[in-house]
């Protein structure tokens, strides 16, 4: 399945109605031929990381290290030195959505403390079910539902694989159809690494 800006993904969140898109969208995904050397290394940084994220993953009972790993690819472009939450310094408190966190402490903080207070904040200690579908729903909701509202696959799952060309938000509430994510998408690492 190959999206194209006529294509559209449904504009719900209610995870029932979304859990057979996710899985079929996964299943159907593939790295398109210009991006697998990219993907590949970032999954392999991904995984050379793996111990410190399944001791941020332990907190959270059987959370899997690769969606910790995942988000950090996402956010932070795998520095350890950025918060889980948005990728702004350890230095200090979060200044970007979400602001001012963690809310105890005092920085600079570790990266370990702050990845927790960010997964606790996005309610997913709470999360029981990991498989596909549910870590994808989870990635969608923990980076906003900003492409769904436009009926499109969003970059943070589905970037630099089959289900996306293009569009993108450039800033907070800045859509451009024309502009095109330079990561690899979360699906693509989950996949690569599962």
């Amino acid at each position: 399945m190959d999206t194209t800006d006529d294509e559209a993904v449904s504009r719900s969140r209610d995870y029932a109605r979304l859990k057979g898109e996710y899985q079929a969208m996964f299943d159907a995904c593939e790295t398109r031929p210009n991006r697998q050397t990219a993907t590949a290394e970032v999954c392999r940084r991904v995984a050379a990381g793996k111990a410190r994220y399944e001791a941020v993953a332990a907190a959270f009972g059987e959370m899997p290290w690769q969606f910790v790993g995942a988000i950090h690819a996402m956010e932070s472009g795998l520095s350890f030195a950025r918060h889980l939450h948005n990728g702004d310094p350890l230095t200090a408190r979060t200044v970007h959505v979400p602001a001012g966190r963690p809310k105890t402490g005092a920085p600079p903080f570790a990266w370990e403390d702050s990845a927790k207070d960010a997964l606790r904040m996005r309610g997913l200690g709470r999360e029981g079910d990991w498989s596909i579908p549910r870590m994808l729903f989870n990635l969608e909701r923990y980076n906003g539902w900003g492409y769904r509202t436009l009926g499109k696959p969003t970059p943070y799952l589905w970037s630099f694989s089959t289900h996306y060309l293009k569009g993108k938000y450039v800033a907070d509430g800045r859509y451009d159809a024309e502009a095109v994510s330079q990561q690899a998408g979360a699906a693509l690492i989950l996949k690569g690494l599962l």
